[in-house]
């Protein structure tokens, strides 16, 4: 089953009316998303692809019951945009935008969490279960690498995700949820957050992450394994190996302070609790199929 967004899932699209929105709504109706209203001021009366359009995601919701929310709002308006559906009780929110300021990421995180909710984004391509539903901008031709199966991703990396999935893919595995928290410095949610769905969740059994240099999400996951309050196999291939000493690479969040956030000292933490590793991407079917059975590649 999926751990965030399933058929069954109720949608609404905020900022679908743009361009972008308007094009990642078909997309996701195509892949099979419950998208039932969307949301841009001064636009209501409007339809995109037959969903009707609103002026507020207040006016939205009291005339359609809502799961998730979707934004395809830029990144000046995203707080407001969260705010306003946390305001109308909605749990599941998902954000690509890419340059939200840091104090409104710390201001966003801090208002879902005291809402019981959950933001995942910004700076992510969101949130998939193949052959489900979707929330985010995966490509079309995302079903030659994302077929449905019983394995977790989790990710901070569109571009390596898509590679890395094509690895597990390879293997004759496919994927059950695939959560992309994004690469900034303060996402919505963090890996460790969602390791109790996974664990819980009787469709997945394992979860490989694609992790970064810098942070310490990679750290709160080995830390979860060694408590065993994550006992499934986990596969992990971190970026930016080979990233020079002292420099920033990539993502806004891939920062090394002080002794953590480096590949070496995830990796060995990863390890130490009894994860697997991939030095490349190639390698991680292979690990992953080896976890699964319980022995060494």
């Amino acid at each position: 089953m999926s751990i965030f967004v399933d058929t069954n899932t109720r949608i609404l699209v905020q900022g679908i009316t743009g361009k972008e929105g308007s094009f990642w709504t078909g997309h996701m109706l195509d892949m099979g998303a419950n998208v039932l209203c969307g949301v841009t001021p001064g636009k209501e009366g409007e339809t995109v692809r037959d969903v009707p359009v609103y002026h507020s995601v207040r006016r939205a919701v009291a005339d359609h019951p809502v799961d998730a929310a979707m934004l395809f709002v830029p990144p000046r308006f995203t707080k407001d945009a969260i705010f306003e559906a946390l305001d109308a009780g909605i749990q599941k929110i998902v954000t690509i935008a890419d340059g939200i300021p840091l104090h409104e990421q710390v201001e966003i995180r801090a208002a879902a969490r005291s809402a019981g909710a959950r933001v995942v984004g910004g700076n992510t391509s969101g949130v998939i279960s193949p052959g489900r539903s979707m929330l985010g901008i995966f490509p079309y031709w995302i079903e030659r690498v994302y077929k449905p199966g019983t394995v977790g991703v989790m990710t901070r990396s569109g571009s390596l995700t898509n590679e890395v999935t094509a690895m597990i893919v390879r293997e004759g595995f496919g994927v059950s949820s695939l959560i992309g928290v994004g690469g900034d410095p303060v996402p919505g949610a963090r890996f460790a957050e969602f390791l109790p769905d996974f664990q819980a969740d009787p469709d997945t059994e394992a979860v490989v992450i694609v992790g970064e240099l810098g942070g310490t999400m990679e750290e709160e996951v080995a830390a979860a394994i060694a408590e065993r309050r994550f006992t499934k196999p986990l596969v992990a291939f971190i970026g930016g190996r080979t990233a020079p000493a002292g420099k920033r690479m990539g993502h806004a969040g891939a920062i090394v302070t002080g002794g953590t956030g480096t590949v070496a000292a995830k990796t060995a933490a990863l390890e130490a609790a009894g994860a697997t590793v991939a030095r490349r991407p190639s390698e991680v079917g292979t690990l992953l199929a080896a976890a699964i059975k319980g022995g060494t590649p």
